[in-house]
């Protein structure tokens, strides 16, 4: 290089980039030092300072170029510096490539190329969101609610049996697939809003309001939750929804006091049903029971009279049967037995016809008669 020409970094004769000698007598070519880096200030300051005379006009000839470079490579360098970008521990990286997505980077310090070749978007895929629906909370997440903030055109809904109840209910959702999230869907909260509340609608249209005001609350969200993720699933939104809570649940302000009139009246209606089937369940098995001991006695009674009549036929056959065998022995048998039982609850005097001749028989006719008790007594 002719001596008094510069190099190709503005410096002096036989200088290197960074304003130190390049021939072999420097401490790079004796070798008795290592060789070092650059001075990072003093380059940002020569560059600073080549920058203002370029700007100002008061450079050299032939400086004008170099300086420009010199810039353009600074320039350079913090363009590409540019790319490096932090992912928070509760966030996900979506990097797009010209606007389209390329790929997921994980948490921690990451590179994309600078823009306009490459962006990068940090959802918080960890967090949990909340949707507010018939009514907007001015404080803590449960807060009581009044009806300042009650918003009755989202609240109303008609029940199966055609009556209105007013329904305050939140939904807790989180982001499951960060590149769904978002590029699928335009405005995440307002469609997690508008279906949350359409699902609940129809799953309210399908119960009685005795159900969704009582037992039936748990249900309703469950099923909710699950028409809700279906939906969603259904627009590919990247949503996981993590709940559904009926927070509250009443027939509208207007008609509250009617409506537990009705219910007063069905209440006493139920008691009235449930007091007739209890007496019903009573009186049942006590008529069951007494018809089936009157049936049973009856046919007792028929196996008495059966049994009977049939003993009393055996023996009039047996008595016939002896007496055609020897008829003057079973007559005077037949007789002696009548007699017997006829006399013998009577006063009897016994005279023998064939011992009794020579005697004038008396038969006292006043002492048989049976005596009075007045005349016991005496």
């Amino acid at each position: 290089m002719p001596k008094g020409d510069k190099g190709p970094w503005g410096g002096g004769d036989n200088q290197g980039p960074w304003g130190r000698p390049s021939g072999g007598g420097g401490n790079n070519g004796g070798g008795d030092m290592p060789p070092s880096g650059p001075d990072i200030d003093e380059v940002l300051r020569k560059s600073a300072e080549t920058f203002r005379r370029y700007m100002s006009g008061n450079n050299k000839k032939g400086d004008g170029g170099k300086g420009l470079l010199l810039v353009s490579i600074i320039v350079f360098l913090l363009w590409l510096s540019s790319g490096v970008y932090f992912v928070k521990a509760d966030e996900q990286g979506v990097v797009l490539r010209f606007g389209e997505y390329h790929r997921t980077t994980a948490s921690g310090v990451n590179y994309h190329l600078p823009y306009p070749v490459e962006s990068v978007e940090t959802p918080r895929v960890t967090a949990i969101n909340r949707i507010e629906i018939g009514y907007r909370s001015s404080g803590s997440m449960r807060n009581s609610k009044s009806g300042d903030n009650s918003i009755p055109e989202e609240s109303l809904m008609l029940t199966g049996d055609e009556n209105i109840i007013d329904a305050d209910f939140e939904v807790q959702w989180k982001i499951s697939k960060a590149p769904d999230f978002l590029f699928n869907v335009r405005n995440p909260e307002e469609t997690v809003k508008a279906v949350a509340e359409s699902a609940m609608r129809e799953v309210v249209g399908q119960k009685r309001i005795a159900s969704v005001l009582a037992e039936g609350k748990l249900q309703v969200e469950q099923e909710s939750k699950k028409l809700i993720q279906d939906t969603l699933d259904n627009y590919k939104a990247g949503i996981e929804v993590v709940s559904v809570n009926l927070l509250k649940a009443d027939p509208p302000t207007q008609v509250i006091e009617s409506f537990r009139d009705v219910q007063t009246a069905r209440a006493d209606l139920e008691t009235s049903r449930n007091e007739a089937e209890a007496y019903r369940n009573d009186i049942l098995p006590k008529a069951r029971g007494q018809a089936q001991q009157m049936l049973q006695e009856a046919q007792g009674y028929k196996q008495e009279v059966i049994a009977r009549a049939q003993g009393e036929a055996a023996r009039f056959i047996s008595v016939y049967d002896q007496f055609r065998q020897a008829r003057d022995v079973t007559k005077k048998r037949m007789y002696l037995e009548a007699m017997e039982e006829i006399l013998q609850g009577m006063n009897k005097v016994i005279v023998d016809g064939k011992n009794s001749s020579g005697v004038v028989p008396y038969l006292p006719l006043k002492e048989l008669k049976p005596k009075t008790a007045g005349e016991a007594a005496q």
